[in-house]
C-alpha cells in the first residue's frame, strides 16, 4: 500500500530516506488523480522494500507542496538523496512511471 506522506513526515519519510521516494501530490476532487490512484498503489506493491511510494493530498499538507512548487495535480515527483531526480504532472500509463523509477534506482 502506498505510504501517506505529510508536512509532519516527508523530511524524515522522504527527504532523509536514502531510497529512491516517488511522492504523488494529489487533491480528492481531482478526477486525474483518482484515476492514476490504482497505478500508485500498484507500484507500491510492485517495488515495496526497495523504494518509498506514497501520496501528498495537497489540500491537508500545503507546506510540503508549496516547497516544491505544485501548483497541477497530479505532480509525480521522484525524489533521491533529498533531490528532486525526475518529476511527471499529469496522469500517464504506468509504463511512464516505471521507466522513471528503473532509471533513478
Amino acid at each position: 500500500m502506498a505510504l501517506e506522506f505529510t508536512d509532519a513526515n516527508f523530511q524524515n519519510d522522504v527527504i532523509a530516506s536514502d531510497k529512491l521516494s516517488v511522492v504523488d501530490f494529489w487533491a480528492e476532487w481531482c478526477g486525474p488523480c483518482r484515476a492514476i490512484g490504482p497505478v500508485i498503489e500498484e507500484l507500491a506493491k510492485e517495488y515495496a522494500g526497495k523504494i518509498n511510494v506514497g501520496k501528498v493530498n495537497v489540500d491537508v499538507n500545503p507546506n510540503v507542496s508549496a516547497t516544491y512548487g505544485i501548483v497541477s495535480i497530479p505532480a509525480i515527483l521522484f525524489i533521491k538523496g533529498g533531490k528532486v531526480v525526475d518529476k511527471q504532472v499529469g496522469a500517464v500509463p504506468k509504463s511512464v512511471l516505471d521507466k522513471k523509477i528503473q532509471a533513478n534506482m
